[in-house]
């Protein structure tokens, strides 16, 4: 801090205690002034929080509402100051109405922070196009979608040591609900870009590439088919990245990324797209790493933010097997403290699971990976892997409260 502002606020705090004269006042005037007093510094422990923040929960279909339940025994094990607020709202279990739709968003509206479970969309057309995933995406202007590919440390894949990051826009596109059957047996589905959400989420992708540290920002389109559509979202991308003269910019065909990161996924760091190219490689680059239970995710608006896993599977054919991996919705879990400001507790979890999987004693089922015999990971022929519940107990245990 400038010794003149230092010098301003001792003197403010000279005119607050002068009052108290003698003895007393003598002993405070004689004290080192420091505005870091109190304060987390770069090399010590995070504070923890004196209050307690509320949370909309929203479990979702297939393995979602066992993913929560992990989530909140860890948040229980380790006196995490959140409280949920949790909505059943679900297409496929006949739990989703519009009246409860309007409680979820009331509840975000005031809570401005929520974790999410996949809300399974039904294929079969009942009269309306728009899901409540899209419903509750758009009446939030949830228009970002921000998934960080990051190798995890101890678990051995095709690719080692990735961290690059997927921004995807997510309030149109392919994504917009606007189908309609011209002629007997000719569908016409509209994609809508407009230059105002193309240049909202490349200023995005800038912003956090300039607050995170990182070099290059990518556009992913298929201008080359779709001139007008996704011509409008690169020119807008082109003209955005002008104003971050200290970020490279290039951008590449959708196809051609998706080759290029199975083969070589370093060359990339942050990527930004249009919404049914990201729903794409959100998934490819979890197959990177680990697959859909290791990747999280997170969505925002100009006011909320939503936790979820990263590629967005409702895995429903492992409900009620307890072999669903927990590690998705965890570290979403800790991305969610990190944006409440409880640094000490995101910490705490994230530690925890990286830690359980490092030690590679407890895994499920899906991260078998690439072991040997020298890197010897509980391998299926002794005995399988570890449940959910064994995972969280595992996660539980590590925890430094």
């Amino acid at each position: 801090m400038p010794m003149t502002m230092a010098a301003a606020l001792r003197g403010s705090l000279v005119t607050l205690v002068k009052g108290l004269g003698g003895p007393r006042w003598q002993q405070l005037a004689s004290r080192q002034f420091s505005v870091s007093a109190g304060l987390c510094g770069p090399d010590g422990p995070p504070t923890r929080a004196d209050a307690t923040f509320n949370v909309t929960m929203i479990p979702g279909d297939g393995v979602g509402p066992e993913l929560m339940t992990a989530v909140k025994d860890v948040f229980k094990a380790g006196d995490v100051p959140v409280e949920f607020e949790e909505f059943h709202l679900s297409e496929v279990q006949n739990m989703a109405s519009e009246d409860k739709l309007e409680q979820v968003l009331t509840s975000m509206k005031n809570n401005k922070v929520a974790m999410k479970g996949k809300i399974h969309t039904p294929m079969e057309f009942k009269g309306e196009l728009a899901s409540y995933e899209m419903k509750l995406r758009r009446k939030l202007d949830l228009f970002a979608n921000v998934v960080h590919v990051n190798s995890l440390p101890g678990y051995s894949t095709r690719h080692n040591n990735l961290d690059l990051v997927i921004i995807r826009e997510q309030t149109e596109g392919e994504y917009s609900a606007l189908e309609h059957e011209s002629v007997t047996g000719v569908i016409e589905c509209l994609k809508i870009i407009t230059r105002k959400k193309s240049r909202r989420i490349a200023k995005f992708a800038f912003d956090y590439a300039t607050k995170k540290g990182r070099n290059k920002v990518t556009a992913v389109h298929k201008a080359n088919i779709m001139k007008l559509g996704d011509g409008l979202f690169l020119q807008s991308c082109a003209e955005v990245a002008e104003l971050y003269p200290k970020i490279k910019y290039d951008s590449i065909i959708i196809d051609n990324c998706c080759m290029q990161l199975v083969q070589n996924p370093y060359q990339f760091d942050v990527l930004v797209m249009p919404n049914l190219y990201g729903n794409i490689i959100d998934n490819l680059a979890a197959g990177l790493v680990g697959g859909a239970g290791v990747v999280p995710g997170e969505s925002y608006s100009a006011e909320y933010a939503v936790f979820e896993t990263g590629a967005r599977h409702p895995f429903a054919q492992a409900v009620g097997r307890n072999i669903a991996n927990p590690t998705a919705m965890l570290l979403s879990a800790a991305n969610m403290l990190r944006h409440l400001n409880l640094e000490f507790h995101s910490h705490m979890v994230s530690d925890a699971v990286k830690r359980v999987i490092k030690q590679g004693k407890v895994r499920t089922r899906d991260l078998r990976g690439y072991s040997t015999t020298g890197d010897f990971v509980r391998t299926g022929d002794l005995g399988g892997y570890a449940t959910s519940d064994e995972f969280t107990r595992a996660v539980i245990a590590n925890l430094d409260v």
